[in-house]
């Protein structure tokens, strides 16, 4: 009996020190944190846009008479001063007309000397009752109808000689001719528009994009603002320019409504060319050498379980309603965890050297999304969280992607 009950005893102490071992064997969670450094650095906010390349000045070139184009004196790329011939039409139409309308001249002048001298005559007579009232009305009448036919033919003439100077057409700039639209032999007509012949840039040293920017974005383009821009010509180079003007007019298109925002666009090498399509980042807000965190920290509070962990008898003293903003994240601390933050502050959580986790309240500058500038409340070199992992999860994803089951 002795030794059945020595068995029974021991094996009981076995059980017991089995459950203990099971019970006292299960560990706490256990955290893994993600951290980015504060780093010093330069901090922008941009708004993109897309736009084409432009003269500054263009002129389209054309002619106010119609005729046959005898010569062409200018062609594509080459650079013109003002006053420089371009073309030249046939001159033998309109010197007909110029020549017919001396004559008209002339004549008109010979019909005026005629009836003025009619009128003279006629006019001593009737002072001397020689000849009647009607006589005299009809005289007075050829007389001053002489003198208007006589104004209409120099008008005539004085067209006639504009026209053909219009016949030698002239560059109205310096620049450099962009496009050629006209063939010796070619015949053009100006009856109700004025035909392109020329196309001629001012100045291609400076150029300027005209670019289309989201209503949603507009309001924070201003004149002046830095611009970076690029080109598919040339891919690896960065073109910098700025903000020239800001246009009121809507342009909708599809519904969508843009702005046009026209940028600076210094070419001084001339790689640039009016019709390049550009890429441009308008630069909003932009602070060099100030305190840099990665925009993920801001949007990270711990799991609810940790700050229940972390926070346990320490929330006993605190006001009734206290609470912090979690950023809405699911599976975040709820409300009621922390004390609300002051006004214009946010709050992200450090790691420091003692591997301590603990909230600190900044102030923020410049944000782009993807990173934030800090004016208050962090250091350089700060380890800030920007996310983390407990072992439960851990083992949960090591189980679920366990070796596949046999078939």
């Amino acid at each position: 009996m002795k030794r059945k009950g020595l068995i029974a005893g021991i094996a009981g102490v076995a059980l017991i020190a089995l459950l203990l071992t099971k019970c006292f064997s299960k560990k706490a969670d256990e955290y893994t944190f993600d951290t980015v450094k504060v780093e010093k650095g330069t901090i922008t906010n941009t708004v993109t846009a897309t736009g084409t390349l432009e003269a500054i000045t263009t002129v389209q070139v054309g002619t106010q008479v119609s005729g046959i184009i005898e010569h062409v004196y200018a062609d594509f790329n080459d650079y013109v001063k003002q006053g420089q011939v371009l073309a030249k039409l046939d001159e033998t139409a309109l010197r007909a007309q110029l020549e017919q309308s001396q004559a008209s001249v002339d004549q008109a002048q010979a019909q005026l000397t005629y009836q003025e001298a009619t009128f003279k005559r006629l006019k001593a007579l009737f002072e001397k009752n020689l000849i009647a009232q009607a006589d005299y009305d009809q005289a007075l009448f050829n007389y001053e109808n002489s003198k208007a036919s006589l104004s209409n033919a120099r008008s005539a003439l004085d067209r006639a000689k504009v026209n053909l100077a219009y016949a030698t057409i002239y560059s109205p700039i310096d620049g450099v001719v962009l496009n050629r639209a006209i063939e010796e032999g070619q015949t053009v007509a100006a009856s109700f528009n004025t035909p392109e012949m020329f196309t001629i840039a001012n100045d291609l040293t400076q150029m300027e994009v005209q670019t289309s920017v989201d209503e949603a974005d507009i309001g924070q383009v201003k004149e002046g603002q830095r611009v970076e821009f690029t080109v598919d010509a040339y891919p690896e180079l960065k073109f910098e320019g700025s903000v020239s003007q800001v246009r009121f007019k809507p342009v909708t298109t599809n519904n969508v409504v843009t702005y046009t925002v026209i940028l600076n666009a210094p070419n001084p090498d001339k790689k640039l060319m009016p019709g390049m399509t550009a890429s441009a980042t308008i630069f909003i807000d932009e602070k060099e050498n100030t305190l840099i965190l990665s925009g993920k920290a801001l949007r990270f509070t711990p799991s609810a379980e940790y700050l229940k962990s972390l926070f346990a008898g320490k929330m006993s003293g605190m006001p009734a309603g206290g609470s912090v903003a979690t950023g809405g994240q699911p599976g975040l601390a709820p409300a009621g965890s922390l004390p609300s933050m002051p006004e214009g502050m946010k709050m992200v959580w450090v790691k420091d050297e003692k591997l301590t986790v603990r909230p600190v309240p900044v102030t923020t500058g410049i944000e782009n999304g993807s990173a934030v500038e800090i004016l208050t409340g962090l250091k350089e070199g700060d380890n800030v969280i920007i996310s983390m992992t407990s072992s439960t999860k851990k083992a949960a994803s090591r189980q679920n992607d366990g070796p596949p089951m046999p078939f």
